[in-house]
């Protein structure tokens, strides 16, 4: 959770009414059980039982202390609006004082929508499988072009 506050919230202030930190974490809360879409992640969030949600951080709201979970629009908002390579920073998996990386690519499954294509992630890993950062492939070029970008990810 420490790590996770390092991460800047990319929400303008105005409207927000849950804290960025507590989405992340139930969102991961909810993959980890098993969710695999946004919906499904909803439905854990919705259905959590109250001292999960106090665990995670979630808003408290009213004079009876009700803790109240993020709807699946705010999560997936959330999710969109995070670098695709920031959740991986926080995790101390910095290339730094490794002795090799590997720059490895992958498709997203279930993201190419009509004839959007797919996603392409491109993520570094250091020699002993921690992630260092991710990052997505603009389209119209490929992962060995991008790569570079990796040496140095952006803020």
């Amino acid at each position: 959770m420490e790590r996770l506050r390092l991460l800047p919230d990319p929400r303008r202030r105005r409207g927000v009414r849950h804290p960025f930190v507590p989405v992340l974490l139930v969102a991961a809360s909810a993959v980890v059980a098993g969710a695999r879409s946004y919906a499904a992640i909803g439905q854990w969030s919705a259905s959590a039982p109250q001292h999960t949600l106090a665990r995670l951080g979630a808003r408290v709201m009213g004079a009876m202390s009700v803790r109240v979970a993020p709807s699946a629009a705010t999560i997936r908002r959330v999710i969109g609006l995070v670098r695709p390579g920031a959740p991986a920073d926080p995790t101390g998996a910095g290339p730094a004082g490794s002795d090799s990386v590997a720059v490895d690519g992958k498709g997203a499954r279930g993201s190419r929508h009509g004839d959007t294509p797919a996603a392409h992630l491109l993520a570094v890993m250091t020699g002993d499988g921690r992630t260092a950062t991710q990052l997505r492939v603009p389209d119209k070029t490929n992962g060995i072009t991008c790569s570079r970008r990796c040496r140095r990810p952006s803020t």
